[in-house]
């Protein structure tokens, strides 16, 4: 059964109002996964554009914050995979930012987080952001990331334990 132009129209703008009140937690997963602000936005525009081009594949009926991460998850490796090929290297995570002495406890606590995180191996990483950060069940999370919940559920724990490492 096909879908008429009215139902592709609707379909299109429900997806269009999800993304809209996902976009802040999209760029945050977008920093988590690329470590880089601009790399982040870049990142949040491809799953964007890819999501509208194929909202026919989200079904109403599944967590639509899932589709999406697994969409930026997909976008991610694709783009880590041209990169290899291409050669090039990530900017480092503190390109750009201006830390001086003068910053506040509460902003060193953040770097010192922002640091641990990108330290962690992708898996982790990916793992904590969606289950700590973002708030998603360990069955989104897995959905999202297309693995078992053992899996995912082994990640987050190695990620926590090496957070936890690294800021005490």
């Amino acid at each position: 059964m096909s879908e008429t132009p009215a139902s592709t129209t609707s379909s299109l703008q429900q997806v269009r109002q999800h993304i809209v009140a996902l976009l802040p937690r999209l760029r945050r997963f977008g920093r988590a996964i690329t470590r880089n602000a601009s790399d982040a936005d870049d990142l949040v525009q491809i799953a964007i554009e890819r999501a509208l081009l194929r909202h026919e594949q989200w079904r109403p009926e599944a967590p639509f914050h899932s589709w999406m991460f697994g969409i930026m998850r997909n976008a991610w490796i694709d783009e880590a995979r041209a990169r290899s090929r291409r050669g090039q290297v990530l900017a480092p995570e503190e390109a750009g930012l201006d830390v001086g002495d003068n910053a506040s406890e509460a902003q060193q606590r953040l770097l010192s987080v922002q640091k641990a995180m990108a330290s962690l191996p992708d898996e982790q990483r990916l793992a904590v952001a969606l289950v700590l950060i973002e708030g998603l069940s360990y069955k989104e999370a897995a959905e999202a990331l297309d693995v078992p919940i053992g899996t995912l559920t082994s990640r987050l724990a190695r990620g926590r334990e090496a957070l936890q490492k690294q800021l005490e």
